[in-house]
């Protein structure tokens, strides 16, 4: 029994190397997708159908002509767009960022290139970021530990899954204080059909009003600190993410993980501010530690958050 958990952790540690590898590029692509996307969308506002209000009148009214040459800012911008390159999360192959030199899949290795290469690009020797091969490992260790904890089971995939998740969503929110909508609704619609086939041990009303409470109770935070101050505390994605997390462990682990991230945002937002390290505008993006509040939960139990705190 111990040979055959260990044989599965070092499948699905593998299996996560590889993944982690793909994650590094959906980290750094989707942000970019999304930024295309918004300026198609922004291009066609301007340029509505014929006979049709554009976006314009629709906000101001037909009484407040638009500035000139509104639709053909809008006919440049979208043919802009339309003229890049193809751009998604298989093409262009991956290159160096400073010399265009296309990585060939031998340097393309998970962790063992990045060493090979002593963290340098093999045409410009510029230094590639630790960050690459530390997301291949964190991915490798969270489903190693999937794998020996559910085997290569339904319930070790779901949960190797949900990890992945987490791993791309706090790594772009902290590099662009984006949570995708890509991500956060498969995932909240991943733990409730997961807890409807019995995978996460969670039953579905549970998870239901798991869901249910992480989306309302940021919300509300949100509506009541923007009353007082006038300003948006954290962005709609935060509630997608703690609703998602509600769906996966259920609403009586929404107080231990809501604590563990608000404490731990806390610590690393004044220990930044003290070094001078927030940037622009003062601020901490909250989905990190949302998604850390997540993992240890998947990792210890939900629980344990309360005991290591001192009040379970």
């Amino acid at each position: 029994m111990a040979g055959e958990m260990w044989l599965n952790a070092a499948l699905g540690g593998v299996l996560g190397l590889l993944v982690g590898s793909f994650l590094n590029v959906v980290i750094h692509r989707l942000p970019q997708m999304m930024h295309r996307d918004w300026l198609h969308q922004m291009a066609a506002n301007l340029t509505p159908p014929g006979g049709e209000p554009g976006i314009w009148a629709i906000v101001f009214g037909p009484n407040r002509p638009a500035p000139p040459n509104t639709e053909q800012v809008g006919h440049d911008l979208g043919a802009a767009v339309t003229a890049l390159p193809k751009f998604d999360l298989l093409v262009p192959r991956s290159r160096c960022p400073h010399c265009g030199h296309q990585i060939r899949w031998f340097e393309n290795v998970p962790i063992l290139s990045w060493l090979a290469l002593r963290g340098r690009c093999a045409q410009c020797h510029t230094p590639i970021a630790w960050r690459y091969p530390l997301v291949e490992l964190a991915t490798g260790l969270l489903f190693a530990w999937c794998a020996w904890r559910w085997g290569l089971t339904a319930a070790g995939l779901v949960w190797a899954g949900f990890s992945a998740l987490l791993i791309c969503m706090t790594l772009i929110d902290w590099d662009t204080t984006l949570l995708p909508d890509s991500l956060t609704l498969p995932l909240l619609w991943a733990g409730l059909i997961a807890s409807m086939l019995g995978i996460t041990g969670v039953p579905l009303a549970s998870a239901v009003w798991g869901a249910i409470g992480g989306y309302m109770s940021l919300w509300l935070v949100y509506q009541a600190f923007k009353l007082l101050t006038g300003k948006e505390g954290m962005g709609f994605g935060d509630f997608k993410l703690f609703a998602a997390l509600g769906a996966w462990f259920g609403w009586t682990a929404l107080v231990p993980m809501i604590l563990m991230a608000s404490v731990i945002g806390a610590i690393i937002g004044i220990g930044l501010k003290l070094t001078h390290g927030l940037r622009e505008g003062q601020y901490v993006p909250f989905g990190p530690f949302l998604a850390l509040a997540g993992l240890t939960a998947m990792v210890f139990g939900p629980q344990s958050i309360l005991r290591a705190m001192g009040l379970g």
